[in-house]
């Protein structure tokens, strides 16, 4: 497999296609094609029509060249081919191409600060995915694996290694954002000689798919993560809770437990420390609830796999009512690196309330689609105009729904909002686990939540009558407002019941089925109540049962 090693970028506004960025970007392509340098050089567009001082620097259609970060404009069609040439293929950077310096400030300088092979990404749980052989442990160790479990047992003490990741601000990549640290400490300081390490690598969450690529990829990097995890709270065992579809990732788990547990990474006396500890992996039979920790526990358990009432929380009475610490895939996929590096150096990445990486799945109405990793607070423009390459020809950007199922409704006016967690708190959405459906304007509002309102009342473990009923009730409302046959009154109704599902459900299923439904009334009202007052869906998708009623 080849690495990639650089991606050129063309501004794709209305000006630049007016000025011919279309056939540059053609003639780029064929340029690197013609050296046999499609599988090392991406060639894509970005979107620069908000961006004033680029608009009107006469400087189009600019070209980005990375990881130099180099600024070209403007550069004709024809000179396409002589700019591959000399900066990709020779390693020139092509001076009488280049955009005056006097206009590298705003947004330019912005985007000219973005240093790397993708101008936004740094991969720290995507590292080795897809550079590695992922059934070699060998090649795991020769890139940095297992170096920071000999870092934590031999050096460090359970306290300082949490300390290390105190001060990195890692949050929980699951979606809620809790400070991972912290987490830790709880465990650590509760009461009890037995306490497990958890990995819950269900993801059941529609759309999202980054944890198969990280334990399919690179395994090791999981136990790796959960044997430090276990060290530091002072647990001796720990369970992985794989999906039960991810038939080759459980297998290369259960085939990288017995590598590590040959080479002594595993085991007894890991690196010669009075520290043992031990990694199960269980499978589970395919319950969406399942991703939520308690209902997770309890699978594991033998038991149905139902949530459990809260207080107490699993830092306490997890796993067969020991204190149990439950973190995703992405979470502990971070903490290797961080021991590795330090503290500092991950707060170096992403924002200050949000330090570090997500990784992403980007699905929908976009031209690449596919798992990228990037530091937080990135915006769903970059995603989009960068690593998605752009929307699909004749598609403009309506909406997209961040976190899968449960996740929020962003509309096209918040995709220059940061991605992180607290500028989406701030903004009244929520970042989610991290998958992206990004949808153009054929798509119904109505119909969308529809589908996911009917996913919630399947998956609905009837444990609790609120999410039972609740989510009944809210698929029902739904699907008339998708007939023509909803009233006003109906958003009201969906709105109170929504209030009451977050405030009483037993899980996170009940208390975010109606986020999506809200956000829809939010930012689409009209065209909701085109569905009610009007009887008519404005896209043309939902199959109205009630005759038009005129304006």
């Amino acid at each position: 497999m080849k690495i990639k090693r650089s991606m050129i970028l063309v501004s794709n506004d209305p000006e630049s296609i007016r000025l011919g960025s279309q056939d540059l970007f053609r003639n780029l392509t064929e340029a690197v094609e013609s050296y046999n340098l499609q599988d090392e050089v991406v060639v894509s567009t970005i979107d620069v029509s908000t961006m004033y001082d680029v608009q009107h620097a006469n400087i189009l259609p600019m070209v980005i060249v990375h990881p130099d970060a180099a600024v070209y404009g403007p550069v004709k069609p024809e000179d396409g081919r002589y700019l591959v040439e000399e900066h990709i293929y020779k390693g020139r950077i092509v001076n009488d191409l280049l955009a005056p310096p006097k206009l590298l400030t705003g947004s330019i300088g912005w985007l000219r600060g973005r240093k790397g092979y993708n101008p936004a990404e740094q991969r720290i749980v995507l590292e080795r995915a897809g550079r590695i052989d992922p059934e070699s442990i060998e090649d795991y160790i020769t890139a940095n694996g297992y170096e920071a479990l000999g870092k934590a047992v031999t050096e460090m003490t359970p306290e300082s290694v949490i300390d290390v990741l105190e001060k990195s601000g890692l949050q929980g990549r699951g979606g809620a954002g809790f400070p991972t640290g912290r987490k830790w400490s709880f465990v650590r300081a509760a009461q009890g000689e037995k306490k497990y390490v958890v990995c819950n690598a269900d993801e059941s969450e529609p759309g999202t798919f980054k944890d198969r690529i990280v334990l399919e990829g690179d395994p090791h990097l999981t136990l790796e993560a959960m044997a430090i995890a276990g060290y530091a709270i002072g647990a001796d065992e720990g369970y992985i809770y794989i999906r039960g579809e991810y038939g080759v990732a459980y297998q290369r788990l259960q085939q990288a437990i017995t590598q590590a547990e040959e080479l002594g990474f595993l085991g007894n006396n890991i690196f010669g420390a009075d520290f043992s500890f031990h990694i199960h992996v269980h499978a589970g039979a395919g319950a969406y609830v399942c991703g939520e920790e308690t209902a997770l526990i309890e699978s594991i358990e033998g038991k149905r796999g139902e949530p459990r009432s809260r207080p107490p929380y699993p830092t306490t009475n997890g796993l067969w009512d020991k204190p149990t610490l439950v973190n995703n895939v992405e979470t502990l996929a971070n903490v290797p690196a961080i021991l590795r590096n330090g503290a500092e150096w991950y707060k170096s990445l992403g924002t200050p309330s949000s330090p570090g990486t997500k990784v992403y799945t980007i699905m929908g109405n976009v031209n690449f689609r596919g798992v990228i990793e990037v530091p937080m607070g990135i915006t769903l423009r970059e995603v989009i105009n960068i690593y998605a390459k752009g929307m699909k020809p004749g598609s403009t950007l309506k909406l997209a729904q961040t976190g899968g199922s449960s996740g929020s409704i962003i509309p096209a006016d918040l995709q220059d909002t940061p991605m992180d967690f607290e500028s989406f708190r701030k903004a009244g959405v929520s970042l989610g686990s991290g998958a992206l459906l990004i949808c153009d304007q054929n798509t119904c509002i109505v119909d969308l939540i529809k589908v996911l309102a009917q996913f919630f009342r399947f998956e609905s473990c009837g444990k609790c009558t609120p999410c039972r009923i609740g989510t009944q009730r809210l698929y029902d409302i739904t699907e008339r407002l998708s007939r023509g046959q909803g009233e006003l009154a109906d958003l009201d109704i969906a709105l109170n019941l929504i209030d009451e599902l977050a405030r009483t459900s037993n899980c996170g299923l009940g208390q975010t089925a109606g986020t999506a439904f809200r956000g829809m009334v939010t930012h689409f009202r009209d065209e909701v109540e085109a569905h009610i007052l009007r009887r008519e869906c404005p896209v043309g998708v939902c199959s109205m049962e009630s005759e038009m009623i005129p304006d």
